[in-house]
């Protein structure tokens, strides 16, 4: 019997994705969305020091990676290899390429097109103002329970590995150094940030040294609540602070993390060379688990496709875009590392976590593995490392670092982003005060607590959980909204519409059939809340998309009368 060799399949997948990037990735660029330097991009156009800031593309590449990747690429496919690792496998290689790829990139360059507009703003200019409020409501939800529960997420990684309590924190004013030493005194980016790299792994030491724990309980709230305040206390901050002082710093830096992190957990992969524990289809799942057709398509978003990545593209990383061909780097570039995170937590869930009997208990009941995910990719990876004779409390320590790392700048981008949105509200809808960047930051922290502490009164904090099982299926509707806005534009401009068509109905597909069968799930258990939040979130997703068919009607039928298009 021949036994398949995960880090022969590794070798092969970075190899598919170096060819994607300088083949299909290319071809997209070059000749659908003609990208042309000669352009002159919103970062120069509306430069304002704060948001809008002409960035050099790999600086901007670490930013924009760090924000679309968070923990979510790593949660998905940890979750999904219940079904085996190599459907997982081949959703993620090729939704990255054909799919992922594609939207980064040409939600990027419609934004770019539409001086840094998002999405959103986009739906009112290419369909109706109707269209617009449709799409604001649906993204504005999704923003917020991402900002609740990516926080939630850190405070149990916070109170699971204590060690990374010192590390994730003294991050902060190295990368505030870092900024300043770059664009005030005009250092070279790479050293400096590289230098900050390696201090970053000096304070690995300092949190192994000192672990660092709240009191279980303070003022009538425990310690993983009073974590989750901190966080989102955090990234209204940051949200607000100019993205050269601290975001593009860390994320740079971050994105050098990464690679060591990636490189470190290959090099493992191929030293130890560890057999799959898990089977390639599992035709038993445990009971309870849903089923693979269709569900694997939501569970596994980041790191194949994701909505989300949309809304970044057009929301923040199109106002820092230097030149309009670096869309390429950033946009599929961006992608292509979030699918390489995605294939290693595949293998540190399949092939890390042990032998067949670990892998049999871990994945063995499918609530726990639910809710489990990360946990099992830090088992898995630390194992990873330690082929390398890297001690598992270092190990462990550096994933969670690792992971908290890019969950914390989703997070603090995730709450720009919302801002933003606010603003464009104030803006389409001429309500002065919401434009002050103060008061809509303000009012975007405030949503993510009322959501967080108050939506689970017996587990404050955790509020964003109750609502988590819609986040696959509102993400990737998401993506085909904004797949919407780009088949729009592409008609407008006359262009080849086919390779956005099949991953747009793909999506749209297999997202409303996974909502129905949640739906008819929350019916049969009585879970009121997720079946009317979920049947509202359905309604308003068909409706977006019922307005943008009616607009794509008279391009893709030219003989239609036209004259009520901008009704």
């Amino acid at each position: 019997m021949t036994v398949i060799n995960p880090a022969l399949i590794s070798v092969v997948v970075v190899a598919v994705f170096g060819l994607g990037f300088v083949g299909y990735g290319r071809f997209l660029a070059g000749h659908i969305f003609k990208l042309d330097n000669n352009r002159i991009t919103p970062a120069h156009q509306y430069e304002d020091g704060i948001d809008y800031i002409p960035t050099p593309r790999w600086i901007l590449w670490g930013h924009h990676f760090a924000s679309v990747a968070g923990a979510a690429p790593i949660i998905g496919p940890a979750i999904a290899v219940i079904w085996g690792w190599l459907p997982a496998l081949l959703w993620v290689v090729l939704g990255t390429i054909f799919i992922a790829g594609m939207h980064d990139m040409g939600t990027l360059w419609a934004s770019l097109r539409h001086e840094g507009r998002s999405m959103p703003s986009l739906a009112g200019r290419l369909i109706s103002p109707r269209a617009r409020a449709l799409f604001l409501l649906i993204v504005l939800f999704l923003v917020i329970m991402v900002n609740a529960v990516f926080a939630a997420a850190i405070a149990q990684l916070f109170i699971s590995t204590p060690e990374s309590v010192l590390p994730y924190w003294l991050q902060i004013p190295v990368a505030l150094t870092v900024g300043v030493l770059i664009y005030r005194y005009k250092a070279s980016a790479l050293m400096v940030s590289v230098l900050g790299l390696l201090l970053m792994f000096a304070l690995l030491g300092v949190g192994i040294g000192f672990p660092m724990r709240l009191p279980q309980t303070l003022l009538g709230l425990d310690s993983k609540a009073w974590w989750v305040l901190l966080m989102l206390i955090y990234g209204a901050i940051a949200s607000r602070l100019p993205v050269w002082l601290l975001l593009q710093p860390r994320d740079f830096m971050n994105s050098h993390m990464l690679f060591v992190g990636l490189l470190l957990l290959l090099l493992g992969l191929w030293v130890g060379h560890p057999p799959f524990s898990a089977p390639a289809i599992n035709a038993s799942p445990p009971p309870g688990t849903p089923p693979l057709w269709p569900l694997l398509f939501v569970t596994i978003a980041c790191g194949a496709i994701s909505g989300f990545h949309g809304l970044i593209s057009s929301g923040t990383t199109s106002k820092q875009l230097d030149k309009e061909k670096d869309a390429l780097v950033v946009g599929y570039g961006g992608a292509m590392g979030e699918g390489l995170l995605a294939m290693l937590a595949i293998m540190a869930t399949t092939a890390g976590i042990g032998g067949v009997s670990a892998w049999n208990a871990a994945y063995g009941d499918w609530t726990s593995v639910s809710q489990g995910g990360v946990s099992h990719f830090v088992t898995g990876a630390a194992h990873f490392l330690g082929y390398l004779g890297i001690p598992d409390k270092i190990g462990s320590t550096f994933i969670s670092v690792m992971v908290i790392a890019f969950a914390a700048t989703s997070l603090d981008t995730s709450m720009r982003l919302q801002r933003f949105l606010l603003a464009e509200i104030g803006t389409e809808y001429r309500i002065s005060w919401l434009q002050r960047v103060n008061v809509s930051t303000l009012i975007g922290f405030s949503a993510c607590v009322i959501l967080a502490f108050f939506a689970d009164p017996e587990h404050p904090g955790q509020g964003g959980m109750i609502l988590w099982p819609l986040f696959g299926t509102t993400n990737q509707l998401t993506a085909a909204l904004s797949m919407l806005m780009m088949l729009t534009l592409l008609y407008k401009l006359d262009r080849a519409r086919l390779i956005v068509w099949i991953p747009f109905l793909w999506v749209l597909v297999m997202t409303t059939w996974s909502m129905l069968l949640n739906l008819l799930h929350y019916f049969r258990v009585g879970n009121e809340l997720l079946l009317v939040v979920g049947g509202i979130i359905m309604i308003l997703n068909l409706w977006l998309i019922l307005e943008g068919f009616y607009v794509l009607r008279f391009y893709v039928f030219p003989g239609l009368d036209r004259k009520d298009e901008t009704r």
